[in-house]
This record gives C-alpha cells, structure tokens and sequence, in this order.
C-alpha cells in the first residue's frame, strides 16, 4: 500500500434524475452512449449505466488509468453526453482519484452542461493501491 502518490486510477460516478415522460428515449440514447464509448474509448477499463425506472434515476460509472483518459472522454464524448441532456437533470457528479486541472475543469463543465444544480466533488486518495497497470499504455 502506498499513500497517494502510488495510485493513478480514477472512478467517476454521475448520478441524474430523468424526465420519466422521456423514460424510452433516453433508454435508447443510453444504448448508442455505451457503444459510442466502448468503440471509441479503448483506455477507459469499465462503463456502466445503471437505470431505475420505479426511482427515475439514472447512474454512470466509468474507471480510468488515469485524469488523461478522463479528459479524453469527456473531449470525445461531450456531443454525445449532450444528447442526453433533455432527458435527464444531473445531481451530481463525484471523482475518486488525482484529476489535472483541465479534467477538473472538463468535469465541471460536464455538470453545468447536464443539469443546473449538479454538484460536483473530487476526492483525492489518502492511501491504497490500484492494479490497473494493463489499461495504461
């Protein structure tokens, strides 16, 4: 174990609530998300959507490398993430792990983007370690 400094990966976790009289479309747009990411985003380790209808709410989780495959994802991924936007208001976001300036920057632009009250928060790691040496290159 190692603290701080000895770990790179990054979790991101986004959760929004959604229209429910637009419940099918963003369930449509969800699945072309999770394509578009899978195709076009081979650093990223996992992204996952999960869907409550009963609670109208909606969760995204993606694990990172690193604060660069964060910033290439939201680069990429912003045209698509917007198309999203009439479905969903975003609550928050939170980041576990070291981001750069400019993916905290990207992070918080994401949030206004997606929703007007959407918090964000960023928690740097005390200590631990991470195995995610084969998704960095």
């Amino acid at each position: 174990m190692v603290d701080g400094e000895g770990a790179r990966g990054v979790v991101y976790i986004d959760r929004s609530d959604v229209h429910p009289e637009r419940w099918g479309e963003l369930v449509d747009g969800v699945r072309a998300l999770a394509a578009f990411v899978e195709s076009q985003q081979p650093q990223m380790g996992a992204y996952a959507v999960y869907l409550d209808e009963k609670a109208h709410r909606m969760t995204v989780m993606s694990v990172h490398p690193d604060s660069a495959s964060i910033e290439r994802h939201i680069e990429i991924g912003g045209p698509e993430f917007k198309r999203l936007a009439p479905f969903l208001e975003l609550r928050e976001i939170e980041v576990f792990g070291h981001l750069s300036e400019r993916a905290q920057e990207l992070v918080r632009q994401k949030a206004a983007a997606l929703g007007e009250d959407g918090s964000v928060t960023l928690h740097e790691q005390f200590a631990g370690f991470d195995r995610l040496d084969l998704l960095r290159p």
